[in-house]
């Protein structure tokens, strides 16, 4: 069987990937690789040690989260959001719920709908991304739109329902989002070097975002993106750390058997193989599940990471880059 580094050295003629590449056995052998650059200007290598921003990668970790709240009473999954936040939102219905919000049913409204932008970028022009550094910051963005579908019709992927999701953390425990998710799951997990930095004060071996241009030219997202993530997105990990996250997810460290089981449940039908639980996509095939997976996009970001039932193995992807990490886990998973 190919080694891991040999499978993406035999894509890098096509993908050029940038980053940082880990797969875990379910025996607990570790195959890793790295390529690129976390810092182009000044040729610092991408290693097993760099945090990645994973982008939506971490909206599992908004959605722990809730069901450690719900497992505490309080908060429970059929919650209204108007029961939960003292927030007002005129034209939202009564009737959206927690487990709406978390399964992307809820019919709110998104701050970037992918079905009438293309373009991240396009939305920090009237907002610029430097005043964005709070959860509340979004509101503005979607509070007093209409909204789209009635609560629990149809599933529409929904970033405003995960920023909505950790105002609901911050009110119900007290503590701001990112101090919350450092304390209750990274430190419970033990990715001591994963957190959620501010762009203008990135710790050290954190990789740079690279928007690689037409003309061969390049630059970093550093314009692109809010300057610290949140709940819908935006936190920085190391490829250790997210295998870690997986073993402690599934070793029940962080949810009990019963919330593991709901978070995990098929609570939305995406296509034909493809479902979501809560903040976890989920790939099935014949009533046989393939993978738990989390993936996330950002301009200069592209992460995949899964968990495969059967044989317990982990798999991590994170790129400093705004491609790659798709065509990467391709090819883990056909080796596999």
């Amino acid at each position: 069987m190919k080694n891991l580094e040999k499978v993406i050295d035999e894509l890098q003629s096509k993908v050029n990937f940038s980053g940082a590449v880990m797969l875990l056995n379910g025996d607990g052998h570790a195959e890793t690789a790295n390529f690129g650059y976390a810092n182009r200007t000044d040729l610092l290598k991408n290693n097993q040690g760099t945090r990645f921003g994973i982008a939506s990668g971490c909206k599992l970790f908004t959605a722990i989260a809730i069901c450690q709240l719900v497992e505490e009473g309080r908060l429970s999954f059929d919650t209204r959001l108007k029961d939960c936040l003292d927030i007002e939102f005129p034209s939202f219905s009564e009737g959206i719920t927690i487990h709406h919000l978390l399964t992307h049913t809820s019919g709110i409204p998104d701050y970037f709908d992918e079905d009438v932008m293309d373009d991240f970028e396009e939305l920090w022009i009237k907002r610029p991304m430097y005043h964005i550094r709070s959860l509340k910051d979004f509101l503005p963005m979607f509070q007093n739109e209409q909204m789209k579908s009635t609560p629990g019709e149809a599933f529409h992927y929904n970033n405003a329902g995960y920023i909505l999701l950790g105002l609901i953390v911050e009110q119900a425990s007290g503590t701001e989002f990112t101090e919350y998710v450092q304390e209750n799951i990274f430190k419970k997990a033990g990715m001591m070097d994963s957190g959620y930095f501010s762009f203008d004060a990135l710790p050290s071996n954190t990789a740079i975002g690279y928007i690689d241009l037409p003309d061969g030219s390049w630059k970093t997202n550093i314009y692109s993106l809010p300057v610290k993530g949140g709940s819908d997105g935006g936190a920085y990990v190391t490829v250790e750390d997210m295998s870690k996250l997986w073993k402690a997810l599934f070793g029940q460290l962080l949810l009990s058997e019963e919330t593991l089981h709901k978070l995990l449940t098929s609570h939305a039908q995406v296509n034909e193989t493809g479902y979501y639980g809560y903040g976890v996509w989920i790939k099935k095939q014949d009533d046989h599940i393939l993978k738990y997976h989390v993936m996330g996009y950002d301009p200069g970001v592209s992460f995949h990471s899964a968990y495969y039932p059967a044989s317990q193995a982990i798999a991590v992807v994170c790129s400093n880059k705004s491609s790659g990490a798709f065509d990467i886990m391709k090819a883990i998973e056909d080796r596999l």
